[in-house]
């Protein structure tokens, strides 16, 4: 990852900038440092989630660029958080719809007792070396999102675990002994956070030589040109944008606000598409009661956008 001054602008554009970022650290009195954080954030137009705990800080903000620059400075000015870095993308509107900072027992779940990233962790590559090593025929390259971010955007040739939340991905590299059969395992995720824990994991269960993508997919999208690219799809992120793409462009995807599955253009052309309602991934999973709820909800969110408000059940 790189910080602001080093990645001003980009080929993507839009009115908020958007700050990805995540610092593993001891942070002990985590607790005493929400409320300020919180109401700088609100002060200053900044919209979001921040996470702190114990061992460090994870969260995406967004906002205008002298407003994003602050809080930045806020958390820097904190002695665990002095190298802390950060990604930035843009967006044509705001992406978030409150600012939350919350208190938590990890940055990142993975419910593994002990796992510290700043004592143990895999070896980083920059997204320019990261084509050789995921082409190498003795790295198997392993994606550790969720099915549902995988299922819009993957490496090629990469292993999708089909995780459902990254709680499952310790149990699905002990179910897996076929890991153990080439001498590099090279990972993945959109950000790095996932990686530095599923890293950590991985040397602790015995892995040797063991990888990660420095900046997740997301630097890999703004530094490696598309002509060069491996990856192939979309990138799923966890705010209004639902997908960006190479050089860190919004993409075509929308969310299904009844089941939260990332739906294509062909998916928003399905007969089971409502908007608001339903989708080809969640119609049959839903009774016709449950449809009706939906178009009581997003009545409510039209009529709100038609006053020009903004319907917090969006």
């Amino acid at each position: 990852m790189t910080d602001r001054s080093e990645n001003a602008a980009g080929p993507a554009s839009g009115s908020f900038l958007v700050a990805a970022l995540y610092h593993f650290a001891r942070f002990d009195r985590y607790q005493s440092v929400r409320a300020p954080l919180q109401a700088l954030c609100e002060e200053n137009g900044v919209k979001g989630t921040l996470l702190l705990a114990r061992e460090g800080i994870n969260g995406t903000i967004a906002g205008p660029d002298e407003s994003i620059a602050k809080v930045l400075a806020f958390l820097r000015a904190q002695p665990e958080f002095t190298h802390l870095e950060h990604k930035e993308s843009r967006a044509s509107r705001m992406p978030f719809l409150r600012m939350k900072v919350r208190l938590k027992k990890e940055i990142v779940t993975m419910g593994v007792e002990d796992i510290d990233p700043n004592r143990i962790v895999g070896t980083y590559v920059d997204p320019k070396d990261w084509n050789a090593l995921i082409t190498d025929p003795d790295t198997i390259v392993i994606d550790t999102r969720n099915d549902y971010e995988t299922a819009i955007g993957i490496f090629k040739g990469a292993v999708d675990p089909k995780t459902k939340t990254f709680r499952e991905f310790p149990d699905w590299v002990k179910n897996n002994s076929g890991l153990h059969n080439k001498p590099k395992i090279a990972m993945y995720c959109t950000g790095g956070i996932r990686c530095e824990k599923a890293t950590a994991f991985m040397k602790e269960q015995g892995f040797d030589e063991v990888y990660h993508l420095k900046g997740g997919i997301l630097k890999y999208l703004e530094e490696v040109p598309q002509e060069e690219s491996l990856w192939e799809g979309a990138c799923f992120v966890f705010d209004e944008r639902v997908s960006v793409t190479h050089g860190l462009k919004e993409g075509d995807h929308k969310l299904c606000h009844a089941c939260r599955e990332p739906l294509t253009v062909e998916d928003r052309a399905s007969p089971e598409f409502e908007e608001g309602v339903s989708c080809p991934h969640c119609f049959d999973k839903r009774s016709e009661e449950d449809r009706e709820r939906y178009r009581q909800r997003q009545r409510q969110i039209e009529l709100a956008r038609k006053r020009g408000e903004t319907h917090l059940g969006s």
